[in-house]
């Protein structure tokens, strides 16, 4: 049956309405859109260079060339060398490389781990499934900001402990945390215990340097720098005892079997370059945006600031709690003003959760299921935060209403 005339009218005008609504994507520490540069070599290696890294022929012999490319970029950034460089499927894989393979690697030396209450869910899951494996962890909490101290570190630190696993900037809040200053520590205490990073949200947003920093393994995910989904990379310090948790071919020295994807390596190694070109300039432009956000949230009641809005957190990440909104709802009302955020993270695969890093904050029940996270990137405009600024403005006291009702 035909619509009337009246129908198809008013169906044009809604459509009409939503394509001129501003789209403002501030959901930067979920994933970020790809360079350009990064999707035209990934499309170029697709089409013309795709052959198999492992073949001895010519098409094998141009691809292999694009992950010493890779190799060569990743590990002059980081100052250290090619072959300490893994690649992986993203940031999860590589957490659990790093925390499995060298837990059961090293578990002679003893059985005990140590990592922080507010890690991503592919450090604290990995761990819980090492507890019931017979590895015993130590989870150390942190203050309201959300930051370990390092006295509690130490005291956690005992003659079994064998691995060190603290984030580098965490992904809800921004907070960052002292990573230096616990590598110093781990080593001072004891060279042989492994100090893991998870450096997925803060890499990309600042220079890391794993030898300085006393770092042995470090996580890093391409889509979180512009790069390319289902990538990223494991820096594995070249001391370091540790087994692989996928088999197979034996590809990348054995530690990490299966064809390499060409493509999204080299779409990964296309972004490093990319993000840590104009690093300085381009933070400089984050932290300015993340000011005039916050000083904007600031203005609204009922509005509360988790972390470090501030230079001391990371430039990307603003967290706040809206009293009397719920965050699911609030996330859908700014959606349909064509604004896309999260509900604390987004990386638990739509599954609405208290969050286990502002519960570990002292954040109050109410608080938990209030909070939504704003992140920025390179991309994003002052028009945009100005825009997403007035319409929390015109929408939160009508939400609030609606749910006092």
């Amino acid at each position: 049956m035909a619509q009337p005339d009246w129908a198809v009218a008013e169906t044009n005008t809604l459509f009409r309405k939503a394509s001129e609504l501003m789209e403002v994507y501030l959901d930067n520490s979920a994933t970020t859109r790809s360079f350009n540069e990064v999707a035209a070599l990934m499309t170029q290696i697709m089409r013309e260079d795709y052959g198999n890294p492992s073949s001895l022929h010519r098409k094998g012999v141009q691809a292999e060339k694009y992950i010493r490319y890779a190799k060569d970029v990743i590990a002059r950034n980081l100052k250290v060398e090619e072959k300490e460089i893994l690649f992986t499927s993203g940031g999860t894989e590589a957490d659990n490389l790093a925390i499995r393979g060298c837990a059961f690697a090293n578990c002679r030396s003893g059985r005990h781990l140590i990592t922080t209450q507010i890690e991503h869910p592919a450090v604290l899951q990995t761990m819980k499934h090492l507890e019931e494996e017979g590895f015993r962890v130590t989870y150390l909490p942190v203050d309201a900001k959300g930051c370990i101290r390092i006295e509690d570190l130490e005291r956690a630190i005992t003659g079994e402990t064998i691995l060190v696993s603290i984030m580098h900037t965490n992904n809800e809040v921004g907070t960052l945390q002292p990573v230096a200053e616990a590598g110093a520590l781990i080593k001072a205490v004891n060279p042989r215990i492994l100090f893991h990073v998870d450096a997925v949200q803060g890499y990309g947003k600042y220079k890391i340097y794993p030898q300085r920093m006393k770092i042995d393994l470090l996580s890093v995910s391409g889509h979180k720098i512009h790069g390319p989904k289902g990538t990223g990379f494991l820096y594995v310090n070249d001391k370091v005892k540790i087994r692989p948790i996928i088999f197979g071919g034996g590809q990348q020295g054995n530690l990490r079997s299966g064809t390499e994807n060409v493509p999204g390596i080299a779409g990964l190694a296309k972004a490093v370059e990319l993000v840590y070109k104009n690093l300085d300039q381009d933070t400089a432009k984050l932290y300015h945006i993340k000011k005039a956000f916050a000083e904007g949230l600031r203005q609204m009641d009922g509005v509360i600031l988790n972390g470090h809005p501030d230079e001391t957190g990371a430039p990307h990440i603003i967290s706040a709690s809206i009293k009397g909104v719920r965050s699911e709802v609030l996330l859908h009302a700014l959606e349909d003003k064509g604004i896309y955020v999260s509900a604390g993270s987004a990386c638990a695969a739509r599954k609405p959760q208290p969050s286990a890093t502002l519960r570990a904050m002292g954040l109050s029940q109410e608080l938990l299921g209030s909070t939504i996270r704003f992140s920025f990137s390179i991309f994003t405009t002052m028009e945009e935060i100005d825009y997403t600024l007035q319409t929390m403005y015109d929408i939160i006291p009508m939400l609030r209403k609606y749910t006092r009702r």
